[in-house]
């Protein structure tokens, strides 16, 4: 019997497909007769880095070049839009969740749609999380060794300060860090484990924030940037196909969902989710507009797809190396230390698509320690033969983030299976599907037509 046929939701078989679900605490739970004791404890506070955290990771990176694209004015307009709409949807989840005492994203899938809308829902988190962590290694690359964009060399921070060799070259410098950042922190079973990395984490993407800003305010009062451009240029049909790939990369910035009930779970007060959720898209909202404001407004029109490569130039004031230097360090240790968030619903998804018969993951250390090593290892080769965020971001976020962040919340809300959607609610939810579903298909389509169109050039 799956987890979603719906008709024993109190029996304990039911009871241990929850245990087995993906977004569950890796801490081991208790079933009880009529739900379950966790450990709890997790803080208010910690609860916000987390999920910040989970939000505010590569996206930052590529949402310059998106305002670069969309414009000054709709580009900081989509972002609010975006986080609105994520926030809704959370909503959407949470409330159904605690309606049916339902404590994971994929046993809520299950209970609605049945064992394939669990599948569904596994397979979508596989593959963003596995993009997202590639683009989070490729980022640590650009950043440490340095990367080539249109014929033009950025170099990296060990090849600036050491030069080229071998030691720190791409292949090299990513596999110690594998080995000696991700390896530790992936190793954790309990999410709230990595409270304290997660605030560190946001105080490093602040840093980045502060400094770019700074930088920018000194040059927009010395005369040396030019005016930003407010709004896109349309020149014909394709220029405006074109805008809707920016979408993608807007839905990717946002996806947390898969982290969401963990969060609740290790909660004290499980009435505290909303609140969490609501303070966490604030702050990560300020961090992404103000970071796409001052990036943009600082590069221009020579933005690039991963903003970090272009902290490699003389930035026309004092001490610019100098800040270059802080500015990458301070955004690849924020990387490194968002990756063990992402991995963490990663490998439970995995693991209940592989194994949804098996006792838990955190009881098993030999299956715990293959998976783990295994999605490292896919990661590591994936992020040396992907050139650019843009194609990662581009791919995930058209397909399995979309599915995640805004159709899946909808479609659950418009099965009603507990009760307690209301006209608003549905309303909202065929919004989110339709513009969700035309948005990211003309971005598949003028993403698809870009690559004809450099193949034929070529």
């Amino acid at each position: 019997m799956g987890i979603g046929d719906g008709s024993s939701k109190g029996n304990q078989q039911s009871v241990h497909k929850e245990i087995r679900d993906e977004t569950t605490p890796l801490l081991p739970v208790k079933a009880e007769e009529e739900g379950f004791h966790e450990l709890n404890g997790a803080s208010f506070s910690g609860a916000v880095f987390n999920l910040s955290t989970t939000i505010v990771g590569a996206g930052i990176m590529a949402l310059p070049a998106s305002i670069k694209m969309l414009g000054m004015v709709p580009g900081i307009l989509m972002i609010i839009i975006v986080a609105l709409l994520t926030e809704a949807s959370i909503d959407m989840l949470v409330r159904c969740s605690h309606q049916g005492k339902i404590t994971s994203y994929g046993w809520l899938m299950g209970e609605v749609y049945g064992q394939w809308g669990r599948i569904a829902l596994q397979a979508s988190v596989i593959i963003n999380n596995i993009g997202v962590l590639i683009v989070y290694m490729i980022i640590i690359g650009d950043v440490l060794s340095g990367t080539t964009s249109a014929g033009v060399h950025h170099c990296g921070i060990l090849e600036g300060w050491f030069g080229a060799h071998l030691w720190n070259s791409r292949p090299i410098v990513l596999l110690a860090t594998t080995l000696l950042v991700f390896a530790p922190l992936v190793s954790f079973k309990r999410l709230d484990s990595l409270r304290y990395t997660s605030a560190l984490s946001v105080a490093l993407a602040v840093v980045f924030v502060v400094i770019t800003a700074g930088i920018a305010i000194i040059k927009l009062f010395s005369g040396t940037v030019a005016m930003p451009k407010l709004f896109p240029e349309l020149d014909d049909l394709s220029s405006i196909w074109k805008l809707f790939t920016a979408v993608p990369v807007l839905v990717t910035a946002y996806i947390c969902h898969y982290n969401v009930h963990s969060i609740d779970n290790e909660l004290e007060d499980r009435t505290q989710i909303k609140p969490i959720v609501r303070t966490s898209l604030v702050l990560c909202s300020s961090v992404y507009i103000a970071t796409s404001f001052f990036a943009y407004l600082l590069f221009g029109e020579g933005t690039l797809d991963d903003v970090l490569a272009n902290f490699d130039s003389n930035l026309g004031i004092p001490f610019s190396s100098v800040f270059d230097d802080i500015v990458r360090v301070s955004y690849a240790a924020h990387v490194m230390l968002v990756f063990p968030i992402v991995f963490f619903a990663l490998r439970l998804n995995l693991d209940g698509l592989l194994f949804p018969t098996s006792r838990h993951i955190s009881r098993d250390n030999k299956r715990f320690a293959i998976i783990t090593l295994s999605l490292l290892a896919v990661i590591y080769f994936a992020a040396i033969l992907i050139p650019s965020i843009w194609d990662a971001f581009q791919f995930t976020g058209a397909t399995a983030a979309v599915l995640i962040g805004f159709i899946f919340p909808a479609m659950v809300i418009l099965r009603d299976s507990y009760g307690i959607a209301t006209k608003r609610d549905k309303i909202l939810a065929v919004t989110m599907i339709v513009l969700a579903v035309l948005s990211n298909s003309v971005a598949l389509y003028s993403d698809a037509m870009n690559i004809f169109h450099k193949e034929e050039v070529a």
